[in-house]
């Protein structure tokens, strides 16, 4: 059995072709029941994001497991395989377990080290564990998955910091007030930057947000836009301040819109309340001055760039750490991926040895006592056991595909484990053991 990834991701594919790939848009489990219609692999797990379509599968036949997948994307969204396949990429066995290990990792992200990327892969497998079509092998793998992504999240620094405009916006709007549930807040304009800086501040609970602009329309919709929003006229944004305690500025305006004076008189009432402002406009909305007044925290774009910058040098020392833990993960999967070669010979050397001990302990029936019986099976099969233990665990230990095999066939030569019969019968010149007592029995001596 071999792990087989066919994808296409942000590194290999436009925006274009992604948003035509997206799993998501029918329901994974759909999909899912698609391909296992085809009979092409053994084991399916589909992950799917805006960045990403990747489908992980277990298959006996790379290659025809390589060619069914890429038909099912292709007749699945109803895409030309030749428009596809210049994009998608397919990696086998351990580099198709290092690739899933850095996507859990946070190391193939657009962004690297962001967090949402472990939770999207746990989903997958929830998925196709519900669409049961992860076994043994896919199981085995993705958990290993999940585990590279716990230890580079608390052994590592890699997803510290905000690497956004939006998120650093979130990160020092937290350091002014720590916990950002209950609060209001105020965007005034209603562009794109200011609305996905209002949806993370949603995401962290704040009580309210509103949007101001100037035409009331262009606020209606990004209101709509962010969900749970409201909106409200230009003439209204004095009072609205007053009610702030994070204010975003996002319009188009040539000059400043909020002048010191302005912002004085605003937090004359607040009664030292403090008032966050982001200025992500450019020109600024907001006079430089305005930070000079007592409990207003001002920061413009270049601040938030300056922290971007100063948290992504920071990741950028953690991704050889991260990288490291990546590499130890999948030398661990390898040990196992390696010990499954192993396993026909192990259980056919076992079933081997099980099958001379009950023949033999068939044969001397005769000769055992009834109350010995019990006790003379528990220890042949103690004994058994024993014998097997240390080359059942060289062999499975062994992570090099050619010495299993050459181990394994030396092991099926030795002791004959292709005949389906064992030969119980005594070899010439050992001694009959009906004619003898074989065991001393208790109270004998």
């Amino acid at each position: 059995m071999h792990l087989l990834l066919v994808g296409i991701s942000h590194r290999t594919a436009p925006v274009e072709l992604r948003e035509r790939l997206d799993f998501q848009a029918r329901g994974i489990e759909n999909a899912l029941a698609t391909l296992g219609d085809r009979h092409a692999t053994s084991e399916a797990v589909i992950v799917s994001t805006c960045n990403r379509a990747e489908l992980y599968a277990a298959c006996e036949d790379v290659n025809a497991g390589r060619a069914a997948i890429a038909d099912f994307i292709s007749d699945y969204h109803g895409i030309e395989r030749s428009a596809m396949l210049p994009h998608v990429y397919d990696v086998t066995d351990l580099e198709a377990a290092r690739h899933l290990f850095r996507v859990a990792a946070g190391l193939d992200s657009l962004v690297v080290g962001e967090p949402q990327i472990l939770g999207q892969v746990k989903d997958a497998h929830t998925a196709a564990a519900s669409a049961h079509t992860a076994g043994t092998f896919l199981n085995r793998l993705f958990h290993a998955s999940f585990a590279v992504g716990k230890r580079v999240r608390t052994e590592t620094g890699l997803g510290a910091g905000a690497v956004s405009i939006s998120f650093a916006a979130v990160s020092l709007s937290k350091k002014i007030f720590g916990d950002l549930k209950g609060r209001n807040v105020l965007v005034i304009g209603a562009g794109e930057m200011g609305k996905l800086t209002a949806l993370h501040m949603k995401s962290q609970g704040v009580h309210q947000v509103t949007i101001v602009s100037r035409t009331i329309a262009h606020a209606a919709r990004t209101a709509e836009a962010i969900g749970g929003a409201s909106a409200a006229p230009w003439e209204e944004l004095d009072t609205l301040l007053g009610a702030a305690d994070i204010v975003i500025t996002a319009t188009g305006a040539a000059t400043a819109i909020l002048t010191k004076a302005h912002l004085a008189a605003v937090m004359h009432p607040r009664r030292n309340r403090p008032l966050f402002i982001i200025d992500i406009a450019m020109p600024r909305d907001v006079e430089a001055a305005a930070g000079d007044i007592e409990q207003v925290f001002l920061y413009n774009i270049d601040d938030l760039q300056a922290t971007v910058r100063e948290n992504l040098a920071r990741r950028a020392s953690e991704v050889s750490r991260a990288e490291s833990i990546v590499n130890q993960e999948v030398e661990k999967f390898g040990q196992w991926l390696s010990s499954r070669g192993a396993i026909p010979t192990v259980v056919a050397l076992r079933q081997r040895f099980e099958s001379i001990r009950k023949a033999e302990l068939e044969r001397l029936a005769s000769a055992l006592p009834p109350d010995t019986r019990g006790r003379v099976d528990d220890i042949t099969r103690l004994i058994v056991e024993k014998l097997l233990l240390t080359p059942t665990e060289q062999l499975k230990s062994v992570t090099d595909p050619e010495t299993v095999g050459t181990y394994a066939e030396a092991l099926t030569r030795l002791f004959n484990l292709d005949q389906k019969t064992p030969d119980t019968s005594t070899p010439r010149g050992a001694t009959d053991d009906r004619r003898v007592e074989p065991f001393i029995r208790p109270g004998s001596r």
